[in-house]
């Protein structure tokens, strides 16, 4: 929806503030990692949601158009490079304050808080360019993009400490029976037991394929020109790694390090794809975002 009036502005200075309280919280967050106690895990907890909630009101001031940004930068809706990885950021840090209720897992919380100090940052030093979409259901096609960045995201943190855990039972003088056998239900770094982090990894991996699949049919019946370029051809890698990824697992039960390290590479692609494409128009080239 467009507003005939002008968008609501907000100072540099608040923007600037406002970023700064949320890496403050961030960095917060992640300290309690080193210490131990119930009231170090509660106040990483509380730092954590509250930069969860800052950082939203970030992205709606720099990506959503409603001021001109943290940075002071003229005002619209910012696709670049800065920007979508900090809404990336984001999703993973808002599927990590879900899944917390029902399953904690505090010892990503370090991972995410440092992401999270990345993400805010980049989008304060590579704001990117106000751009308007060349079709009404570009808004959709972003969110979609984006949210497959975050699901996927995800996926590839569960896969990390899943690689952690195996390396542990590898490595353990204990970690093996009587019979040379693995316990396939000792628990995870996170506090889960192996299979149930491995079902829990993959969940994000079949729901990020679907919002990737929509994303680029939604791309190509809305494009005015299929262009063959860095975006699409990366985007189409990594949905086609993820693809063989899906189908190797059902039908050769491909599990442990060989399935994720195709959740590797299928996120390398898929980051390339816009995030890799975008920084180095914006960064490396200096050219605006188009």
């Amino acid at each position: 929806m467009i507003l005939s009036s002008a968008p609501a502005t907000l100072a540099p200075g608040g923007g600037l503030l406002l970023a700064g309280v949320t890496l403050f919280l961030y960095a917060l967050a992640a300290l309690p990692a080193a210490f131990t106690g119930e009231t170090w895990r509660r106040l990483g907890a509380a730092a954590l949601l509250g930069a969860f909630v800052l950082h939203l009101l970030l992205l709606l001031i720099d990506i959503g158009g409603l001021a001109g940004g943290a940075g002071g930068a003229a005002g619209g809706m910012r696709w670049g490079f800065g920007p979508v990885l900090s809404m990336t950021v984001w999703l993973m840090v808002a599927v990590h304050t879900i899944e917390s209720r029902f399953l904690p897992l505090p010892a990503v919380r370090l991972s995410l808080a440092l992401a999270g100090i990345v993400g805010v940052v980049a989008a304060l030093l590579f704001p990117g360019d106000p751009r308007h979409g060349t079709s009404a259901l570009a808004p959709l096609h972003f969110a979609l993009g984006v949210g497959s960045y975050g699901l996927f995201a995800a996926a590839v943190l569960h896969a990390s400490l899943l690689d952690r855990a195996e390396r542990r039972l590898r490595s353990g003088p204990a970690a093996r029976a009587a019979d040379g056998t693995v316990p396939t239900r000792t628990a995870a770094p996170a506090g889960l037991p192996l299979l149930r982090l491995e079902r829990l990894t993959f969940r994000f991996v079949e729901a990020g394929f679907v919002v990737l699949t929509l994303t680029l049919l939604l791309g190509v019946f809305t494009a005015a020109q299929w262009r063959w370029d860095h975006k699409s051809v990366f985007s189409l890698l990594a949905w086609g790694v993820f693809a063989a990824l899906l189908i190797g697992r059902h039908r050769r039960g491909w599990r442990g390090r060989q399935a994720t390290r195709w959740l590797y590479v299928g996120a390398a692609l898929l980051l390339l794809a816009y995030v890799g494409s975008r920084f180095v128009l914006e960064v490396v080239l200096g050219r605006p975002s188009v």
